[in-house]
């Protein structure tokens, strides 16, 4: 059984990012740049790979980059990126948050989790912490754009990276009024409840820049108790 602790980004964690994302980026050569460059389509292509990778660790070692990391020991797991709304210039050109009405507001931008590590509550750290850190920071609301499954299906991890309804929802977001048909929009405060800020819950406390949260695997049952066998589930987010 092995604890995992989050905390915020440090200029000289690149080396953890590296190991996190792999060779592909995370996915497709994108290293969490997606919302960074201000443009898509062939501008988008052209920095996908190495230019990205470049970017983002020049981005890292200048501490420009608002996340938080999931740590097994001393193996990265997770990512949850976030910051204020001018960090992710191609997020204001989106379809995603045309309906967004809060321009101060700070953007949860990206979510990445490690194979073997989904489905085990990380998603849901990353995303406590990152609300902690960024109020911490001065952030006055958190705003997120989570993707919902189609039917009863589960939703593909490609397309899972901006969080999901059941995650925001889990953390104390609220939905925002949005059109029929658009795509979500949840928010958070600093008073709302759900932000894992103190002790409790199975967490170490958070103290602004110092914000570490540790997840065990499994729950404690009571002496005497079986554990009940569940059917294996597949990949995911949180």
């Amino acid at each position: 059984m092995r604890d995992v602790t989050v905390r915020a980004l440090e200029p000289g964690d690149w080396p953890l990012l590296e190991r996190l994302f792999g060779a592909n980026g995370a996915c497709g050569g994108c290293w969490c740049m997606h919302w960074r460059v201000a443009k898509g389509g062939k501008a988008w292509d052209a920095v996908k790979g190495a230019p990205n990778r470049a970017a983002m660790k020049r981005l890292v070692g200048d501490g420009a980059v608002h996340a938080v990391l999931a740590l097994a020991d001393e193996t990265p797991v997770g990512w949850c990126s976030f910051g204020p709304k001018p960090d992710f210039p191609r997020l204001a050109k989106s379809r995603m948050a045309r309906n967004s009405t809060r321009p101060d507001a700070w953007a949860v931008a990206c979510f990445f989790v490690a194979r073997g590590w989904r489905k085990r509550g990380v998603g849901r750290r990353l995303l406590d912490a990152a609300g902690a850190v960024a109020f911490a920071r001065g952030a006055s609301v958190l705003e997120g754009y989570p993707v919902a499954p189609k039917g009863a299906g589960r939703m593909p991890d490609p397309f899972a990276w901006t969080g999901t309804i059941r995650l925001f929802e889990a953390a104390g977001f609220r939905a925002q009024a949005v059109p029929d048909g658009a795509r979500p929009i949840y928010l958070r405060t600093p008073g709302q409840p759900g932000i894992l800020t103190t002790d409790g819950c199975g967490t170490a406390p958070i103290h602004g820049e110092a914000a570490g949260l540790a997840v065990r695997r499994g729950r404690r049952r009571s002496p005497g108790t079986r554990r009940r066998s569940r059917p294996r589930r597949r990949g995911g987010l949180a």
